[in-house]
């Protein structure tokens, strides 16, 4: 990654900004290899998004006012899931996931103390029904709770933003993904509309 951001006239000029596209791409191009791929495939891609991952470290070494490198990076990850896995880590118990998610939970809220809202921190570059699953989630743990039931048709795009919120809810509820269940969804789609383009 060094010789390509010192040699390569076009990786000189990339910002932090200019990647986000390329990693949007990848991170899907992961998603794809895990849930329709081969390993050789899962192995690319993952290797691709990691490139991601060393082309930013590397720009961001470059900065003269706040340098950070590839080693800063690792080094605030480990101590960050150090910090979150004191069953692991610090003599703290945790014998299921939930209590694992406990142990979590407290050690990220500890971090993110100057949080005024259990909204704060949610990447709004999500795609919608990933965010509004997220926000779902969020607004459950303020008490806020999103209706499960849809006995309309929606008459109107509210009316869809309404009933698609629903089925969200009722995905987070159900302990499903709503964000992977369209995808896969729509690839059956997908393998319709091929079956249909086929000559007989």
């Amino acid at each position: 990654m060094r010789q390509v951001r010192e040699r390569c006239v076009w990786s000189q000029r990339i910002t932090h900004r200019d990647l986000v596209p390329y990693l949007i791409e990848e991170s899907h191009e992961v998603i794809d290899a895990v849930e329709s791929g081969t390993r050789d495939d899962l192995r690319e891609e993952l290797g691709d998004l990691l490139w991601q991952v060393l082309f930013h470290a590397a720009i961001a070494a470059q900065d003269p006012d706040d340098p950070f490198d590839i080693d800063d990076v690792s080094r605030t990850l480990t101590e960050k899931m150090v910090r979150r896995h004191p069953h692991v880590f610090a003599g703290e118990v945790a014998e299921t996931p939930e209590q694992v998610l406990v142990h979590w939970n407290a050690a990220k809220a500890a971090e993110k103390r100057t949080r005024t809202s259990v909204l704060d921190g949610v990447p709004r570059g999500m795609p919608a029904l990933a965010l509004a699953q997220k926000i779902t989630g969020r607004a459950a743990g303020a008490g806020v709770v999103v209706p499960r039931e849809t006995a309309v048709t929606p008459a109107s795009e509210e009316e869809l933003g309404d009933a698609l919120l629903a089925l969200v809810a009722t995905a987070r509820a159900e302990g499903w993904d709503a964000e992977r269940a369209l995808r896969e969804r729509l690839r059956m789609l997908e393998d319709e509309v091929r079956a249909a383009e086929t000559p007989s």
